[in-house]
Formats: C-alpha cells, sequence, structure tokens
C-alpha cells in the first residue's frame, strides 16, 4: 500500500517519491500488462505510459489511496483497450502485388454496400447526443475522459450513453433483419 504522504509528494513532483512509488507498483503493474498483451516490448510501452498518465491525473484530481495499484491497473486496461480498438479500425495491412485484380472483380460487394446502408440507416434512428458518443468512442477511438470532456459530460454519462446507444442501434439493426 502506498502511503498518503508519498502520494501527495508524487503529486507535487517530488522525483524520491515518485522513484517510491514506481518502485512499488511497477513489477504487479508490468506482469498485469504483460498478462494481457503477450508481448514485453507493448507491455513496456503500457506501462510508461500508464504512469504518464496516472501521474497527470494525480497532478489534477485525488485519487483513491487505498487501492492506488488498482486505479492503475484500470488506467493500463483502459490504454489497451484504445489500441485493439486502434489497431482494428487501421485493418489490415496487404500488399498491393499479391491482390489479383481478376479474383477482386469477382468479389461481390454487393452485401458490404448494403450492411452499410443498413448501418447508417440505422444511426440516424438514433438520438443526436447517441450519434456524437458513438462517433467519438468508436469510429473515432477517442477514450471516455476525452469523449466527456469534448461532449462536457461525466465519464459515467458517456459510458452510459454509449451502452444505450449500442442497445439501440442493435435492437434497430434486428428489426431490420
Amino acid at each position: 500500500m502506498i502511503a498518503a504522504d508519498e502520494l501527495e509528494k508524487a503529486k507535487e513532483g517530488d522525483l524520491k517519491s515518485l522513484e517510491k512509488l514506481c518502485l512499488a507498483t511497477w513489477k504487479p503493474l508490468y506482469c498485469f500488462i504483460y498478462c494481457k498483451v503477450q508481448n514485453c516490448e507493448e507491455a513496456e510501452d503500457i506501462t510508461q505510459e500508464t504512469y504518464v498518465k496516472t501521474l497527470n491525473y494525480l497532478q489534477e484530481r485525488q485519487v483513491f489511496r487505498k487501492n492506488f495499484l488498482g486505479f492503475m491497473k484500470t488506467v493500463a486496461l483502459n490504454i489497451i483497450r484504445d489500441r485493439w480498438r486502434q489497431k482494428k479500425r487501421r485493418g489490415i495491412a496487404l500488399n498491393i502485388e499479391d491482390i489479383n485484380p481478376e479474383k477482386m472483380a469477382g468479389m461481390d460487394h454487393q452485401k458490404e454496400v448494403a450492411e452499410r446502408l443498413q448501418i447508417d440507416q440505422a444511426l440516424t434512428k438514433l438520438s443526436e447526443n447517441q450519434r456524437v458518443i458513438l462517433d467519438l468512442r468508436i469510429i473515432k477511438g477517442y477514450s471516455v475522459a476525452d469523449t466527456a470532456k469534448l461532449v462536457g459530460k461525466t465519464e459515467a454519462a458517456v459510458r452510459t450513453a454509449q451502452y444505450r446507444a449500442l442497445q439501440t442501434l442493435a435492437q434497430i439493426l434486428d428489426g431490420n433483419d
């Protein structure tokens, strides 16, 4: 457990306190992240990013001192989720020389186009607030905190709105099938 005065000193930028904080938390935090990503280099990057985000957060707000490591794991998990979303959004890289144009011309793109139109139509049935939150969170990949700042709501309100928007979207799409 981290002493309250160590957190306060770390918050003010005291290097010895920051070092103590890192020594007390890096190993369980790194192990937690490594279990999620299964890659040493990526786990190291995420661990460093977690410390940066946590220390920035510490300077702005109060953190639960009793479960500081749990707070850091939550920050790390959010970073991991953001990275997965970004990877998913970028798609798979293809070598243009490996693509056979004759084979590609034979593929049926009508189904894909029809699905996109169906999703676009379903999105128009959502409220403006729900569309904005889904656009920021899912399409643009903003974090919950960034989205909350942009729309002027709390993080909990953004999570709730996103959940409800996805539920509504799923109901609309199920009704179209």
